[in-house]
């Protein structure tokens, strides 16, 4: 619904498909819209010395969509023309000024792919869910054979691989996760938890741990990751940094009774 006072159209997105096509497309329409869509920017460059010296425009295309009033967050399309690879931020300013968008390439190409792979994913989620490990498998392989930097199908087929007890392909898996750091956001956070607690209950302790490690590296500040990390090195043997993350855990949530639990359960070992 919108404000009081408010046209209609302010409130409706500004999407690179059939509806933004049957409009007038300039600047103040943008301002007046969420921008949502393909765009793409050019980059001119001089190759060449002296007489031979010439201009290039290399042309990169973005999918783009409006966060708030000022600004827009973009991230490149791959050779598959789907969004992939790490997001960053533009002043609303600045993209109006430097990025043009591409509506029939959105319509005819991306869009239909991002929803293909978006089904895929949703498709596989639910087979492994019921247990369709094999299947699971197939859908998630094909997702990432489009985009392998997709986090919820690394997750999806990484979470398969320890259902299905195959340590060295979950270890390959884990390495390509560890890396991206778009794994630690927070619409991944069900994800996130459900992969660092079975590397722990597969007994893939190291990787645990490095994988705990590096996410208190991108979320500072999170008890129950120091709460995780610790089970990992307990159940490892490595009592002291156990102890150690149990702490601070403790530090930043007194109230937090598993961690409080735990850390009694240590002392009371240790001390036999």
């Amino acid at each position: 619904m919108s404000e009081p006072g408010k046209a209609e159209q302010d409130t409706q997105p500004f999407a690179a498909g059939p509806e933004a096509q049957r409009a007038h497309v300039d600047p103040e329409a943008l301002k007046r819209q969420k921008i949502k869509g393909v765009f793409s920017s050019q980059v001119v460059e001089k190759v060449g010395t002296g007489t031979t010296t010439r201009k290039t425009i290399s042309k990169m295309f973005w999918y783009a969509e409006q966060r708030d009033a000022e600004v827009v967050e973009i991230q490149p399309l791959n050779t598959q023309h789907v969004p992939s690879g790490p997001k960053s931020e533009v002043p609303l300013a600045d993209f109006l000024d430097k990025y043009q968008p591409e509506l029939e390439f959105y319509t005819k190409v991306v869009y239909p792919k991002m929803c293909e792979v978006a089904s895929t994913i949703k498709r596989a989620e639910e087979q492994r869910e019921r247990g369709a490990l094999y299947s699971a498998e197939f859908e998630f392989s094909n997702v990432l054979k489009v985009d392998e930097e997709n986090v919820r199908a690394n997750f999806g087929l990484g979470l398969t691989y320890m259902a299905k007890g195959e340590s060295a392909k979950a270890n390959d898996i884990f390495g390509r996760v560890v890396h991206l750091d778009a794994a630690f956001n927070q619409e991944h956070k069900h994800l996130f938890n459900e992969f660092g607690i079975s590397l722990r209950k597969t007994g893939m302790h190291d990787q645990a741990i490095e994988y705990y490690t590096r996410a208190l590296q991108m979320t500072q500040n999170d008890e129950n990751l120091h709460y995780n990390v610790a089970r990992a090195y307990f159940e490892k043997g490595d009592i002291p940094k156990a102890q150690y993350h149990l702490e601070k855990c403790l530090e930043l949530n007194k109230g937090h009774e598993e961690a409080r639990k735990f850390q009694e359960f240590i002392r009371t070992k240790v001390a036999k």
